[in-house]
């Protein structure tokens, strides 16, 4: 497994919308390991293509942090089919190093995605796996957790937020 360079907040491809994935082989298994290894590595639940510079519709999700028993799973071309409730919690991003906000999202989500042998699944999902897939949604998107914050919550962040986005706009 290979260890993939976290792109952060400044970088061209976390504001691109990612491509569908029709290809299901090795080479896709290959990514979601590295992604799930660079995750884990950068102390994250949860990781998306474009982070790692690859604008695909991919996204690795580890909730092992909070339940042994879960396993790393990757969604491929996932998208939300319905959404109900409203929670507000604080998130942070592996691409905007110590930034972090209270979001408010929905709470329940029914979803749809493909594995990493294009097998069709739908999902009902809530408290912290809901959360973190809208939030690595959002990165497929071109959408960072920054976005869904009130105008005076970014004022606020903005000095730190210009900082990580001048050492990074290089890129």
């Amino acid at each position: 497994m290979a260890i993939l360079p976290v792109i952060k907040l400044g970088h061209s491809s976390l504001r691109k919308r990612a491509e569908e994935i029709t290809v299901f082989d090795d080479e896709l298994r290959a990514l979601a390991d590295n992604m799930v290894e660079t995750m884990r590595l950068n102390d994250g639940i949860g990781l998306a293509g474009p982070q790692v510079n690859i604008l695909k519709r991919i996204f690795v999700i580890d909730l092992n942090v909070l339940d042994e028993t879960q396993e790393a799973k990757a969604y491929i071309n996932p998208e939300i089919v319905d959404s109900e409730g409203s929670e507000k919690m604080e998130e942070g991003c592996l691409s905007i190093p110590f930034v972090r906000a209270d979001v408010s999202r929905p709470d329940v989500l029914t979803v749809r995605y493909q594995d990493l042998d294009g097998k069709d699944h739908e999902e009902k999902m809530d408290e912290l796996l809901s959360r973190v897939f809208q939030h690595e949604l959002d990165h497929l998107n071109g959408v960072m957790f920054i976005d869904h914050l009130s105008l005076i919550q970014r004022k606020l962040l903005e000095p730190k937020l210009k900082r990580i986005r001048e050492e990074n706009s290089l890129s």
